[in-house]
C-alpha cells in the first residue's frame, strides 16, 4: 500500500510517501515541499499548492492520504492562512484519491514515540528510525509530513476511524 502524509502550510507544504507491505513494514518512497513565495497573493499561492499537491498525487498514486489536522494557539492570523491552505490540499486529495485520513499532533506523537507530548526532534528521529533513514529528512515539514504518514500506516489497522 502507497500512503501519501501532508503537514499542511501556505509558505511551506511537506508531503512524505511511503509504502508499507503486508506485515506493516514501512519503506520511504519520497519525501520533499511544494513552497509558495511570500510576495504573492493569497489566491495565486493557494493554485501553487493545488498543482503541486496534484502533482504529487499523480506521480505516486498513493492509495490513502493521510493529514494532519489544524493545531494553532497563539498567532490566529497563521492559522487562517494555514487552514486556506490545508482546505485546498483536503479538496484536492478527495478528488484525486478519495482515502482521506486525518489526524491530530497529539496521535502523531502517540503513534511514533508513545508520548502525546513528545518534541519535535523526538518525532523526527523516530521517522528517521522507521524508516531506516541515515539522516533526519529535511526541510522539517517534509519529516512531519512522513510523520503522519507513518502514523497512518500504525493506525490503519482500526479500519476507517480516523477516516474523512
Amino acid at each position: 500500500m502507497v500512503i501519501l502524509g501532508f503537514d499542511p502550510g501556505l509558505a511551506t507544504l511537506g508531503y512524505g510517501v511511503i509504502s508499507v507491505d503486508k506485515k506493516g513494514r514501512a519503506e520511504m518512497i519520497d519525501y520533499g515541499i511544494v513552497s509558495t513565495p511570500k510576495d504573492l497573493n493569497l489566491p495565486a499561492r493557494l493554485t501553487m499548492i493545488e498543482k503541486g499537491v496534484e502533482q504529487i498525487i499523480d506521480t505516486f498514486h498513493p492509495d490513502e492520504i493521510a493529514i494532519e489536522e489544524l493545531f494553532f494557539a497563539k498567532n490566529v492570523k497563521t492559522g487562517i492562512a494555514v487552514a486556506h491552505a490545508r482546505g485546498v490540499t483536503l479538496l484536492t486529495a478527495v478528488k484525486k484519491c478519495g482515502k482521506i485520513f486525518e489526524y491530530t499532533p497529539l496521535q502523531i506523537k502517540q503513534a511514533l514515540t508513545g508520548y502525546g507530548r513528545a518534541e519535535k526532534n523526538q518525532i523526527q528521529q523516530m521517522v528517521k528510525t522507521f524508516l531506516k533513514l541515515k539522516a533526519i529528512p529535511k526541510p522539517d515539514d517534509a519529516a512531519d509530513a512522513l510523520a503522519v504518514a507513518l502514523t497512518h500506516a500504525q493506525t490503519n489497522k482500526l479500519g476507517g476511524l480516523f477516516s474523512i
